[in-house]
């Protein structure tokens, strides 16, 4: 294992702050896998995933085992994971301007376009190295105007030239389930089916520009353009929400690296004997089909289904009652489907969203990501 740190930006003189960076294999060497754990700081089942994923690694590259390269940061945040709110930890947003820190990421295509108009080839991986090299250009003529795009600009340069992007958060309460393109479907259905993903969720465009779509949209935005050159999907990346934020112990953070390591020898960057992939517990369906839902009144929240469970449109999910009356509102499932998340807080607000059921059949347009 190689360590780097990467300097940031200092929130204040004196203050200064560091990404660290851990690579294993080949310098150079294809597949390259980046992953990264809890670029929402306070989401650490990622984290404990990434403890246990070293440990693995170190003792893959003892054996000689590792052929591609693997870059692990093992916490992307160290601005949000210095946050601290009267003892509560805020990971999830920025304080100084409450951005989410998995949003805002550049959108390069436009510039990118315009550097390799007329400069693509009839050869697929002439034209991957020339995307990547225009890619990396324009990210380096970016200009952050703040702590935290500078890290974003960090991370975002350590990830938007590998083959695979593996990005851990978690949920407040929920299963395992994921999120990726429309066009990376099948290349993640078996890490799907390995991690035990109860909701698999696709989309081209979730809205807000967060970091998996600022690595994977622009291939197949590029190729949109460019139909006449062959355009090879060049990085396929993905959201991995590893349960909830309560479910961090060493079991299931073992149990999470020996899937993302099951998938790396199955890409080919770890050498083994393919592993078998189990039967999905889900398949993919699109993210426009994934429908909050809403708290129907201010009071006690008293779910009545637990994360995971399959709903009817209709279905009670939930009560929400008030303190004061005793009166019971019923919060109902908008579709059938999976609830795959809920919130942990137990009292609401009219209108929050205290739940989310992935269903079937696209209804929703525009932003489909929450806050």
């Amino acid at each position: 294992m190689r360590t780097d740190n990467i300097a940031l930006a200092p929130l204040a003189p004196g203050a200064s702050l560091s990404l660290t960076v851990q690579r294993f294999g080949p310098e150079g060497a294809r597949p390259r896998i980046y992953i990264q754990a809890s670029l929402h700081a306070d989401e650490i089942p990622g984290m404990i995933a990434a403890h246990h994923l070293r440990e693995r690694l170190t003792k893959l590259e003892a054996e000689g085992r590792i052929k591609g390269e693997i870059i692990l940061v093992p916490s992307a945040n160290p601005i949000g994971l210095a946050q601290r709110v009267m003892g509560d930890h805020i990971g999830r947003f920025h304080l100084a301007d409450g951005v989410n820190f998995n949003r805002g990421y550049p959108h390069l295509v436009p510039k990118v376009a315009e550097r390799i108009e007329g400069e693509l080839a009839n050869d697929g991986e002439a034209n991957v190295r020339l995307i990547r090299e225009a890619l990396r250009a324009e990210l380096e003529a970016w200009q952050p105007s703040n702590a935290a795009e500078v890290m974003k600009k960090a991370l975002l340069g350590l990830a938007q030239e590998a083959d695979v992007v593996l990005d851990m958060h978690c949920d407040s309460e929920a299963v395992v389930h994921l999120y990726t393109h429309t066009r990376s479907a099948e290349e993640f259905a078996p890490l799907s089916a390995l991690i035990g993903s109860h909701a698999y969720l696709i989309a081209d465009v979730s809205g807000d520009e967060p970091f998996d779509e600022a690595c994977s949209r622009p291939w197949a935005e590029l190729a949109d353009r460019f139909p006449d050159r062959p355009i090879p999907f060049g990085c396929h990346s993905t959201t991995l929400e590893f349960r909830g934020e309560r479910d961090v112990d060493h079991e299931t953070g073992k149990a999470d690296a020996a899937a993302m390591v099951d998938y790396m020898v199955l890409r080919g960057a770890i050498a083994g004997e393919a592993p078998q992939v189990p039967e999905p517990l889900c398949r993919a369906t699109p993210l426009a089909a994934s429908e909050p839902v809403q708290a129907p009144a201010y009071g006690i929240l008293v779910f009545k289904a637990d994360v995971g469970a399959k709903v009817k449109e209709g279905e009670v999910i939930a009560e929400v009652i008030d303190p004061l009356t005793g009166a019971v509102v019923l919060a109902k499932a908008p579709s059938d489907g999976v609830m795959f998340a809920r919130v942990a807080v137990r009292f609401v607000t009219q209108g929050m969203r205290i739940a989310k059921v992935a269903g079937t059949t696209a209804k929703r347009t525009g932003k489909l990501l929450g806050a």
